[in-house]
């Protein structure tokens, strides 16, 4: 076997990977037909891209916003969580989860993930609850689908509402239903990194008509459906989708399917091949879910048994050609953001008399979020658009790295 690539060897990965965004004459002629029509503000485009996304994720409602982040904050807002109300988000995803639960005045109560799913525990969901529990935001981290049938247990349970942070998760499905339509209602991010984007934006999918129309006021300055446009019955905000997003979404949807099925067969043949390299854990799959959409593939490593840190690990990973990262670093509670103790408005609501009681984020544990932060690996879904033969450089290159682990201490 050749000497690693970060010790003078060749690239075992030697793919010219596929760039991100994707994009075609479609959407440079939807682009200059909003330009040309004069028609730039929020219009048919848009209002069509809902009704076409939402359709493809099986919801009945779709409701675009300026992000992900501020589709989050708005179905908050209509579901009815507001200040000092608990939520219980997992500490595996991005600030965005946690934020907007900030952003309503609403206390985040981290519970941990399972180690399959990389997604929230319902078990530790349910140890969780308590009477000033609201909500509960299942991430569906990389597409992989939180166990919605327990935690949809659970709400009913608890008389709870469950909002899907589905950014990850444009066309998976769960049992035939689209994800970010199984719970109340769910959300989608547009952002440039993501499988379909606009550069930015966002989507709210729901079922419950009533619950659409709050949503829509609260993203378009309070006006109420079919009433007076002058008129304002809500405390909402400008979160409203241009045309031209509207338009580059809808060629981006239409490429959305197939990209999203070619993913799914290229992650198989990594697992197929990854699950018979020593070290090397592969998350299994879900039977549950009749379609997985992949912002990335997962896999574990470990370090006990391939005799490397997943750091330097992925140092020599990348010197073969794959593209891979550590992903997020650590879980939500140790940022910032949360070691600040104190009075005053930069440490509401947690210290506020929203919550009238004190939290110290310090003190929270979540075992198996902390232990994935160490030994992830991610492959982003732009490479999974390659052929099947870099999936199997990709494994080859994974194997080069463990056997020859040694020479990395």
């Amino acid at each position: 076997m050749a000497d690693l690539a970060i010790n003078g060897g060749p690239k075992a990965c030697d793919v010219a990977w596929p760039r991100w965004p994707v994009w075609s004459d479609e959407e440079r002629q939807a682009l200059n037909g909003v330009l040309e029509s004069g028609e730039w503000w929020y219009g048919e485009k848009v209002h069509e891209f809902e009704a076409r996304f939402a359709a493809f994720q099986n919801a009945r409602f779709g409701i675009t916003t300026t992000s992900g982040t501020t589709a989050l904050e708005a179905s908050l807002l209509a579901l009815g969580v507001g200040a000092g109300d608990e939520v219980i988000v997992p500490p595996y995803t991005f600030i965005a989860t946690v934020s907007a639960v900030l952003r309503v005045n609403a206390i985040p109560i981290f519970a941990d993930i399972l180690p399959e799913t990389l997604c929230i525990d319902p078990s530790d969901v349910e140890r969780k609850i308590t009477p000033r529990t609201k909500a509960v935001i299942p991430v569906h981290v990389g597409g992989m689908i939180a166990d919605m049938d327990r935690l949809l247990a659970l709400a009913h349970q608890h008389n709870l509402v469950i909002l899907e942070d589905a950014c990850h998760a444009w066309g998976s499905q769960w049992r035939g239903k689209g994800a970010g339509a199984v719970g109340n209602c769910g959300v989608f991010s547009f952002q440039v990194s993501k499988n379909i984007t606009a550069g930015e934006g966002g989507i709210i999918l729901t079922d419950d008509e009533d619950l659409a129309d709050l949503c829509r006021s609260f993203t378009n300055c309070g006006r109420g459906k079919d009433k007076p446009w002058y008129q304002h019955f809500l405390a909402g905000s400008n979160l409203r989708m241009t045309e031209f997003q509207g338009a580059i979404l809808l060629a981006q949807l239409s490429r959305l399917e197939e990209q999203t099925l070619r993913r799914q067969a290229n992650a198989e043949v990594l697992t197929q091949g990854l699950q018979q390299i020593p070290g090397i854990r592969t998350l299994p799959a879900e039977p549950r879910m009749t379609r997985r959409s992949y912002h990335f593939y997962v896999f574990r490593l470990d370090e006990t048994r391939a005799g490397v840190s997943r750091d330097r690990f992925l140092q020599a990973l990348c010197a073969e050609g794959v593209p891979a990262s550590a992903g997020w670093p650590y879980p939500l509670y140790q940022n910032p953001l949360f070691a600040v103790k104190g009075d005053g408005p930069d440490h509401c609501p947690r210290s506020c008399p929203y919550y009238g009681r004190e939290i110290d984020y310090t003190q929270v544990r979540c075992p198996v979020t902390e232990q994935i932060c160490r030994d992830a690996v991610w492959i982003p879904h732009t490479a999974l658009l390659a052929g099947a033969e870099a999936m199997e450089k990709v494994v080859a290159a994974v194997a080069k790295v463990v056997a020859q682990a040694p020479s990395l201490r």
